[in-house]
């Protein structure tokens, strides 16, 4: 199978563990729900294997949830900013990252959460006690080339566009 687009690289990602989750999975599924999505590894992995006809994708964190809904409804708009924000940093790559760091703490503009979590130490998500994202910059390396990134998010936008809910709800709410 070509391989599976992955634009987020999250800590704790069921991306290399989806083969054996979905051996599990029956054979034709209405609404796979994902309540706690993180990178909506499973969501992913199911669409490019079309075991379900439709999608909920749910995290607590909002701003992920709305980044998950921005690739998959406005791909050409999110990689083109994610480019930009990606090509500023050449100057100052570490003063750049918290630049955006605390301009997302400010706005949280899922956007931005794309670059950091791009360029974060081990796609490590952390925040404080005051819900501020306070993760280092990897100092090894600079995160996603945009052409790569650009073409994971248009080929996670292919698998669900038109077929994908996205909420940020408790996930009681989600299994109620």
């Amino acid at each position: 199978m070509k391989s599976i687009p992955h634009p987020i690289q999250y800590q704790g990602s069921k991306r290399t563990l989806a083969p054996v989750i979905l051996r599990y999975f029956p054979p034709d599924i209405d609404c796979l729900i994902e309540p706690f999505s993180g990178s909506a590894a499973i969501s992913i992995a199911t669409a490019a294997r079309r075991l379900a006809r439709t999608y909920w994708i749910n995290d607590l964190n909002q701003p992920l949830s709305e980044l998950l809904r921005l690739i998959v409804e406005s791909p050409k708009e999110i990689a083109l900013f994610y480019g930009q924000v990606w090509n500023e940093q050449h100057d100052d790559s570490l003063a750049h990252y918290y630049k955006i760091r605390e301009a997302f703490n400010r706005t949280p503009d899922p956007r931005l959460l794309l670059y950091l979590l791009a360029r974060c130490v081990k796609g490590s998500v952390r925040y404080n006690t005051e819900g501020l994202f306070n993760q280092s910059p990897d100092k090894r390396r600079q995160g996603t080339r945009p052409q790569m990134m650009r073409d994971n998010i248009c080929g996670v936008s292919l698998l669900l566009k038109g077929k994908t809910k996205f909420t940020s709800l408790d996930y009681r709410a989600i299994m109620s």
